[in-house]
């Protein structure tokens, strides 16, 4: 199948996103739907990440009301202190990568102030994602529940999913505990920042083809 830049692409929102993801902010035309229904255990409130112990899945906790709920009305539990909780997690498994230090400043601040709404906390968190990788993409949001679109990814990019996407080719780079682990591909765009720093958007364009 081949993926042309001109074609929309929509997307979940998804917190600190995975390579998969990235790559079709390549793409010209990327909405964002924020009127579809919360889904559980996926990558709208999730991420994975390599630490010395492997892969660990990072979830922010949400309020649960017992009915479907619009992903754009989805409020953050800050009654569980997970800012913490990640924060010390992602200083962990990355103090010792290459560029940590350069990118800690523009990250922390969004595990410092508390935001009430997961959509709300996840787009802002993946514009500064996208003004520190150098894609220039322009993201809309969805003004209703998309139907119908030329490539719908709201729920293929997903962890029961794993690469089963004919467009996306991991391209393998500098990990901590690789040395351990072997390279792991696809994890949050936040395992490429801190081990590649400039060289991100390099890699992330090698995995389209």
């Amino acid at each position: 199948m081949e993926t042309k830049k001109n074609h929309k692409i929509i997307l979940s929102t998804a917190y600190l996103p995975n390579l998969q993801y990235f790559s079709k902010l390549l793409h010209e035309k990327i909405v964002i739907e924020q009127h579809e229904n919360y889904m559980k255990q996926t990558f709208r409130n999730r991420c994975e990440i390599l630490t010395a112990n492997g892969i660990m899945p990072l979830t922010i906790p949400i309020e649960h009301s017992g009915t479907k709920i619009k992903i754009r009305d989805v409020k953050i539990d800050c009654s569980a202190n997970w800012q913490r909780l990640h924060w010390r997690t992602i200083d962990t498994a990355y103090r010792s990568s290459p560029f940590f230090v350069y990118y800690a400043d523009d990250l922390m601040p969004f595990y410092e102030k508390k935001e009430k709404f997961l959509f709300d906390f996840n787009c802002k968190m993946l514009y500064k994602l996208l003004e520190l990788t150098g894609l220039k993409t322009t993201v809309t949001l969805s003004n209703n529940y998309l139907h119908d679109c030329d490539m719908d990814y709201r729920n293929l990019i997903s962890p029961k999913n794993k690469l089963e996407d004919p467009v996306f080719f991991p391209v393998q780079y500098y990990q901590v505990f690789s040395e351990k682990f072997g390279f792991q591909p696809n994890l949050s765009i936040l395992d490429l920042l801190c081990n590649e720093g400039n060289n991100s958007y390099s890699i992330i364009s090698q995995t389209i083809k």
